[in-house]
């Protein structure tokens, strides 16, 4: 993502939190332009360009209501998805996306002492810590609500005994195709059985879509694990591309992000206003 993108995207961030301190009361174009400190035809060109909607209709996919929209208008039968062979290797729904899973004991057998590259990129949810090996992304996470440092301990910590080497430009192709959502990105990531299980279920979940933990337990055959879900879930080490911001609560409620809630609900009304436009 390029400079004025970066920059686009801290306006709806920033905007973000003015409609939060605004309650139930939405405010008007001119009144948000005014906090933004920019002119509402500047705003209003800055949003347009960003989602290809009006920052009114945008303002309606970032109150928390939306995600119950979502679950009546957009609610994904993941039984279905996962029946029609929508998860698994190949390429996936709107994101085109390979990726190879393995248990702890497989790496630690087979790939200890491996490189990983790792780099910061800016992308359309703020600037974002992404690392690889050479079979794919094995992490990334997003770094407008937690501190760059914690974030390195967390992704790091997941690949024991591997060799990290900033070096961007080997990552540079996935992560640009998968915020263009086009072209080939590869995932490598490790989990425990149960966790691939539930990432496998995430990636059957179209963009502009949701689902709830409930219905990621019942598609895996464990309708009683939704607590252990949401565990799973929450343990995703690919932000985004598996979309552990498509998984909502029951009751319509948002439940938590591991990267914070305002990146997740930028997330779904990027995605919610993408598939409108």
């Amino acid at each position: 993502m390029d400079q004025e993108d970066a920059y686009h995207y801290q306006v709806v961030r920033r905007a973000i939190d003015v409609i939060d301190a605004s309650g139930p009361e939405m405010p008007s174009l001119d009144a948000l332009a005014a906090e933004l400190g920019l002119s509402p035809a500047h705003f209003q060109r800055v949003f347009s360009r960003w989602v290809g909607v009006s920052p009114k209709r945008y303002q309606q996919f970032l109150t928390l209501g939306h995600a119950k929209t979502l679950l009546r208008d957009r609610f994904t039968t993941l039984e279905t998805s996962l029946s029609l062979g929508l998860s698994g290797s190949g390429r996936l729904h709107d994101l085109f996306i390979r990726w190879e899973a393995m248990s702890p004991g497989e790496f630690a057998r087979a790939a200890e002492g491996i490189m990983i590259h790792h780099g910061v990129f800016s992308t359309p949810f703020g600037p974002a810590l992404a690392y690889g090996t050479d079979r794919g992304l094995c992490g990334l996470g997003f770094l407008s609500d937690r501190d760059e440092a914690e974030a390195r301990a967390d992704l790091e910590g997941r690949w024991p005994g591997a060799r990290f080497v900033e070096e961007p430009n080997a990552l540079c192709s996935w992560v640009e195709a998968a915020f263009a959502q086009s072209g080939d990105t590869a995932l490598h990531v490790i989990g425990a059985p149960f966790q691939i299980k539930v990432w496998e279920a995430l990636l059957s979940i179209p963009s502009g879509h949701v689902t709830t933990y409930s219905s990621i337990a019942e598609a895996i055959g464990n309708p009683a694990a939704i607590r252990a879900v949401g565990t799973a879930v929450g343990r995703n080490p690919v932000g985004f591309l598996i979309p552990c911001h498509r998984a909502i609560r029951k009751s319509g409620a948002l439940g938590g992000y591991h990267w914070g809630l305002p990146v997740k609900r930028a997330m779904l009304a990027w995605e919610s206003a993408r598939a409108e436009a």
